[in-house]
């Protein structure tokens, strides 16, 4: 009889030996994967700490929009070719934990930066800023063209909002736009922010510039903060030499009193969009509310952005009882107190300019 061998002994054979090749192969397939993962990792690790070739030499302005998510600002990074693999940047900030504290917005992307000096970066909401100059006599025409021209936002979306009921309101503004209620300056501006963020930012400026005692002489010549913004305006646009601001108050100041018009000719060239522009007779008779030729009293609202020098002027004109000024040449006028006087000092103005 032929002895069998047993189970136990079987095994310890090597069980079948059919098997043992596949055996062998799951294990090459094993390490091969995990050699394959490894030099993966080790990929992404040395990407994540060298630059990509978007930025190795130069700068490059990335935007991220909002609400983007980690998945979608990795693959934007990507795209614009500051970072060399989304999955690496990924992995990168899901461990240290700034998957969900990336910031939207404009971004310059340092040349040579790596993931990380990235990740850091949009982490702090480094976004690039863009000055934005409001310049003293400027109207918000010209601001909207400014924002317009930084990419900032659209010029007729920052003249809609500063005309809006609702929104003027919400600032505490009582009048019907933001024409000179915005304090000229520069301002250090991103995208991404609204019309509504921006124009209260200059708001919030012009209120810091009416100082207490401002407003106490203002209250003592029964001047409303509109009232007060609406002669300064008109002072910041008729000076060019701000020593002169007072005495121009000055003449506007005695022809309140008098009940007669100021006849200043910015006011007209506001009504009729001709910031800057020579006037015709035509021009003078324009029916408007800011035609100060025409109608006695201040207009109905500032026709520019008064500087802190045009807001001190019309609460502390100077102590003269001139009526009439003309300018003398490209900075300075000639002040009088009688018609005559003046008319003669337009008449040695219009000889100079004929010369």
């Amino acid at each position: 009889m032929t002895e069998r061998p047993g189970i136990s002994q079987t095994w310890a054979d090597g069980g079948n030996p059919a098997s043992l090749p596949r055996i062998a192969r799951w294990k090459a397939v094993v390490g091969l994967l995990i050699a394959a993962g490894g030099l993966y990792a080790a990929l992404q690790g040395w990407w994540v700490v060298t630059a990509a070739p978007g930025v190795q030499s130069a700068p490059r302005i990335v935007e991220i929009p909002p609400r983007l998510g980690l998945a979608g600002v990795a693959q934007r990074l990507e795209e614009a070719g500051v970072i060399r693999g989304r999955l690496g940047f990924m992995a990168l900030a899901a461990a240290l934990g700034s998957a969900r504290t990336l910031k939207a917005g404009e971004y310059e992307i340092p040349r040579g930066a790596n993931a990380l000096a990235i990740l850091r970066q949009l982490e702090a909401g480094k976004v690039v800023q863009h000055p934005v100059v409001l310049r003293e006599g400027s109207t918000l025409a010209d601001l909207a063209r400014a924002m317009d021209a930084e990419r900032l936002a659209a010029a007729d979306d920052v003249l809609r909002v500063a005309r809006d009921p609702a929104f003027l309101r919400g600032i505490g503004i009582d009048a019907e736009s933001l024409e000179g209620y915005l304090f000229p300056d520069t301002y250090q501006l991103v995208r991404g922010m609204t019309s509504e963020e921006m124009l209260t930012r200059m708001v919030a400026r012009m209120r810091d510039q009416i100082s207490a005692e401002t407003h106490e002489l203002a209250r003592a010549r029964d001047l409303s903060v509109h009232q007060l913004l609406t002669l300064a305006s008109i002072i910041e646009r008729e000076a060019v030499d701000r020593k002169e601001m007072p005495l121009i108050s000055a003449v506007f100041w005695n022809r309140l009193k008098r009940d007669i018009p100021l006849q200043a000719d910015p006011t007209v060239q506001y009504a009729l969009s001709k910031q800057g522009q020579a006037l015709t007779k035509s021009d003078l008779q324009v029916e408007s509310a800011f035609n100060t030729y025409r109608r006695v009293g201040l207009p109905p609202g500032p026709i520019a952005s008064p500087s802190r020098a045009a807001l001190d002027a019309a609460v502390r004109p100077a102590p003269v009882q001139y009526l009439y000024f003309v300018a003398m040449n490209e900075r300075q006028h000639r002040f009088s107190t009688t018609l005559a006087e003046h008319n003669a000092a337009v008449a040695q103005y219009r000889q100079t300019r004929a010369r």
